[in-house]
């Protein structure tokens, strides 16, 4: 049994180091879109100023781009090293995501980078959009492929229990390639990342008009960047909705506890818009309801209830005695795989395995837990909920924030006040920071929402962690973050310094003032 400090750690740095890939994943999505967005009017209009904020933009993405490389890909490595258990139990399905996103989706996008940049004077203006435009594919194509493999550890399908290789195995690709939770995840990833880059290039644009510099230059980056803003930053509330509803479908105690939600209500639940989640008592202290909107997101009826934390504790119990058959009759068929009864009592509670594990944090002797840990074990299921139910409101509260924010600036570029609106131009170059709270709150609602599974309702994640020392995990952890805290730090001042120059030091000043009267 794996000592829990030492899981601990292996979640510590696994979350480390995503969330600080994170930082850069977001603005590449968005970026990349804006790039191809700004290239194809300046291949409409042939007017050269379009052309150079698509390279003033793409020197920016190209110092992110090459953070986020650095940064995510010593993360595959670490199902190895920090993982092993995890790897070999779900490798068969989890890998080939993985695999195909490095042969197909990361070679395409870091080919074209290249191409992108050294392309200009010796493709065609067609040609140099086509590369653009591949560039935002592979992009998305990355997002797609990793998601596909984080909605499948969420939502596990299209994937059997082989009681002969003790490993988890593809049964259908299509279920785990067309898995709704990993779908809709991967929509909702990518509308962030546009909102992401499209606030970085508002704010940016007002800073350059805060200054009074590259006014022309600035004004076109606001426009494209508020009309794509406003259009992400909508379907990312309504991508959003969508993902609630998968959740609510396939991960019921996840939403519970997002939600605060300790009882089970007649239907339609309401919202708690506020509370004061009180876990020790499994209720909450206060909180303030909107009547049916709970249960109009989760189950899109009136009719359907949303199971609350208490219900689904006793729902788990249950899992977690069945899977004790299950597991009673794999060891029978360890030692004797002819054993018909032990295979077909194998496949009846079969979905309760991953429960009936759940025990080895309080016993050696699984089939002989007492009641006692079999409660504990499913009070266990329940993930933290003071944690969840307000980063998801901060969440939520600051996706509305951007609607206002783009809804703002695309009715000032309407009425040709933005270079005037001062406090409006210091509000949005305030602002850039905030999609990036927004993304990492979404990942910690989503992630730890999961716990206690590496696979939801298949593998506790203190079965799937390596056999390492707390020595080993705390020397890579301190060598992680100082490395990740130092490519942070050379990213900031790259970007900042190369904002601070503008566009004249790519261009030259002659050009650059030849751009301020350009059409």
């Amino acid at each position: 049994m794996t000592d829990i400090d030492v899981v601990t750690l292996a979640r510590l740095q696994f979350a480390a180091t995503a969330l600080y890939h994170f930082l850069f994943v977001p603005l590449t999505l968005g970026l990349s879109v804006l790039l191809g967005i700004m290239e194809s009017v300046y291949f409409i209009t042939k007017r050269p100023i379009w052309r150079d904020l698509t390279k003033f933009w793409g020197v920016l993405f190209g110092i992110n781009f090459a953070m986020g490389v650095a940064t995510g890909l010593t993360m595959e490595f670490q199902f190895g090293t920090n993982w092993a258990y995890y790897s070999h139990y779900v490798g068969d399905i989890f890998g080939a995501p993985l695999a195909i996103e490095g042969l197909m989706a990361f070679f395409l996008e870091a080919t074209f980078v290249g191409i992108f940049f050294f392309g200009w004077d010796r493709l065609s203006r067609g040609a140099h959009l086509f590369v653009t435009w591949m560039v935002a594919l592979g992009s998305n194509l990355s997002a797609l492929w990793i998601l596909i493999a984080n909605g499948w550890m969420q939502h596990p399908v299209g994937a059997t229990f082989n009681f002969e290789s003790m490993r988890m195995e593809v049964s259908n690709f299509y279920d785990v390639l067309f898995n709704p939770t990993a779908q809709a995840k991967f929509v909702h990833t990518i509308s962030a990342g546009y909102v992401t880059g499209s606030l970085f290039v508002l704010g940016v644009s007002a800073f350059f008009l805060l200054a009074r510099r590259n006014i022309d230059f600035a004004k076109r980056s606001i426009t494209v960047a508020a009309a794509f803003g406003l259009c992400s930053s909508l379907s990312v509330v309504v991508l959003g909705d969508e993902s609630g509803y998968t959740a609510a479908e396939s991960q019921k105690m996840k939403v519970a506890a997002i939600e605060g939600m300790w009882t089970t209500e007649p239907a339609p639940a309401g919202f708690n818009l506020v509370a004061i989640p009180d876990p020790q008592n499994h209720q909450n202290a206060f909180e303030v309801k909107v009547p049916w909107l709970l249960g109009l997101i989760a189950t899109r009826s009136t009719t359907e209830q949303v199971p609350g934390i208490n219900d689904l504790v006793a729902r788990n119990t249950q899992y977690i005695r069945d899977g004790l058959k299950a597991y009673s009759a794999l060891q029978t068929l360890r030692k004797d795989s002819t054993d018909l009864e032990a295979r077909n009592t194998l496949k009846k509670y079969e979905y309760g395995l991953g429960y009936a594990l759940l025990l080895s944090k309080y016993t050696n002797d699984i089939p002989n837990a007492s009641d006692d840990m079999i409660t504990k074990a499913a009070w266990d299921t329940v993930p933290d909920v003071v944690p969840l139910f307000w980063s998801f409101r901060l969440m939520v509260a600051l996706g509305f924030l951007f609607i206002a924010l783009f809804a703002t600036a695309f009715w000032l570029v309407v009425q040709r006040r933005i270079e005037t609106s001062r406090t409006f131009l210091r509000l949005a170059l305030l602002c850039i920071p905030l999609p990036w709270v927004s993304s990492e709150l979404g990942w910690f609602v989503a992630e730890y929402g999961r716990q206690p599974w590496c696979i939801d309702g298949i593998l506790p994640t203190r079965l799937g962690a390596s056999s390492l020392t707390t020595g080993d995990m705390w020397l890579s952890l301190g060598g992680f973050l100082i490395l990740y805290s130092t490519l942070l730090v050379v990213e900031l001042y790259l970007m900042v310094r190369t904002i601070k120059k503008g566009p004249e030091d790519y261009f030259g000043r002659h050009t650059a003032a030849v751009l301020e009267s350009a059409p």
